[in-house]
């Protein structure tokens, strides 16, 4: 089996980071995942959506690394979403209980409409007032 490195593209839509992921995620993917990752974690997005429709193979240490990213996103309270996952992954996902953690979705849209509908729930908080207004 000839081997495809994964690639990540990121993006934002919405107010949301999206990273494509295409290749295959096992070991060697930790680099990329963590530099797509940090890129989006920097625009404070709040949520990031990974994009697994690339992806034709995850291994145990791929799924370890998805893992490592759920607790960074967790310590930033970042909300991780997916989508693109084959019938066989979304099983994956169940029995390891990733997608008790991480919002899986059908398409795109459907993961976006809701963390923006998510979002705007959230009251937003009122700017404080300038020192001399005090």
């Amino acid at each position: 089996m000839l081997s495809r490195p994964l690639r990540a593209k990121t993006r934002t839509r919405s107010g949301i980071g999206v990273i494509e992921l295409r290749g295959e995620m096992d070991g060697s993917a930790q680099g990329v995942l963590d530099e797509a990752y940090a890129r989006v974690e920097s625009w404070g997005v709040p949520a990031v959506l990974l994009d697994f429709s690339g992806v034709g193979y995850i291994n145990s240490k791929g799924i370890a690394l998805i893992v490592g990213l759920l607790r960074r996103a967790r310590r930033s309270s970042t909300r991780v979403l997916a989508t693109g996952l084959s019938d066989h992954y979304l099983e994956i996902f169940d029995i390891t209980r990733l997608s008790d953690y991480i919002g899986i979705y059908p398409n795109e849209e459907s993961a976006l409409r809701d963390a923006t509908s998510r979002r705007e729930a959230i009251p937003a908080q009122p700017p404080e007032e300038p020192a001399e207004a005090r």
